[in-house]
């Protein structure tokens, strides 16, 4: 009985998790140029896809679909977005990124709604994929 409670009682104080919990934007890489953003997506997805630029003539409230890289951050939850036809600022949650890096270089697509009541407009990101 001994022998099997001591493992158990090991397992239980040991941490489940190494990992650093540190999700965000970071900087030590530099972002492609803006012309060189084709990715190679073809198909039903290139459909789903719009850019900055159809983005911010969108209506208040329209669901965005970006693919991009994020450049900046700012303060907090406040980063900068951009394609290969401009920039956006974004509102990103830490919740969003789920404890994901997300890397200047690294090209993801974020999906939002489009906040024009705010100048400049922003996108209020509800989900990211890399």
């Amino acid at each position: 009985m001994k022998l099997t409670v001591a493992p158990l009682l090991c397992c239980l104080l040991i941490s489940t998790a190494y990992a650093e919990d540190n999700g965000g934007l970071k900087k030590d890489t530099a972002p492609p140029a803006p012309h060189s953003l084709d990715d190679g997506y073809r198909g039903a997805e290139d459909a789903r896809i719009m850019t900055v630029e159809q983005a911010k003539e969108m209506h208040d409230g329209a669901t965005i679909s970006l693919r991009g890289n994020l450049i900046d951050g700012g303060e907090g939850d406040k980063f900068k977005f951009r394609d290969k036809t401009g920039t956006i600022d974004t509102v990103i949650p830490k919740a969003v990124f789920d404890g994901r890096t997300v890397q200047p270089d690294n090209m993801i697509s974020i999906n939002g709604s489009l906040d024009k009541k705010s100048t400049p407009p922003v996108v209020r990101v509800d989900r990211i994929q890399k």
